[in-house]
C-alpha cells in the first residue's frame, strides 16, 4: 500500500488548508486511516483518525478546527484544517492500518505564520 500526501504549504494564522492523501488501493475496507503530525523537536502525534464506518476521533488540540473525511470512490482521505495556529506548524503524515500493518505517506509540510 502506498500513500501520497499533498496540500501543505505556508498560511497565516487563522487561515485554512486542506490536506489530501491518495491511497494506492481501495480504501473502503481499511479499518483505520489517520493523520499524524510531527513538529520540530517534538514527537509525532496523532491528529485525527477515521474508521471504515466513518467514526472519527481528534486530538484535543484540533477539535472543532480540523475535520477528517474520506472519499472511497477516489481512494482519498482529507484533513480540512481551519483556524490554523502557529503551533499547528508541522510535517503532516497520513497513515492507514491494513491487515494489521501500518503504512505511511511521505509527509507534507504545513507552516503557519503569525
Amino acid at each position: 500500500v502506498q500513500l501520497q500526501a499533498y496540500g501543505g504549504g505556508l498560511v497565516q494564522a487563522g487561515g485554512s488548508l486542506r490536506l489530501s492523501c491518495v491511497v494506492s488501493r481501495s480504501i473502503g475496507s481499511i479499518n483505520v486511516m489517520a493523520w499524524h503530525r510531527q513538529a520540530p523537536g517534538k514527537q509525532r502525534e496523532m491528529v485525527a483518525m477515521i474508521s471504515s464506518g466513518d467514526r472519527s476521533n481528534y486530538a484535543d488540540s484540533v477539535k472543532g478546527r480540523f475535520t477528517i473525511s474520506k472519499d472511497n470512490a477516489r481512494n482519498t482521505m482529507y484533513l480540512q484544517m481551519n483556524s490554523l495556529k502557529v503551533e499547528d506548524t508541522a510535517i503532516y503524515y497520513c497513515m492507514v492500518v491494513d491487515l494489521l500493518r501500518s503504512f505511511w505517506g511521505q509527509g507534507t509540510l504545513v507552516t503557519v505564520s503569525s
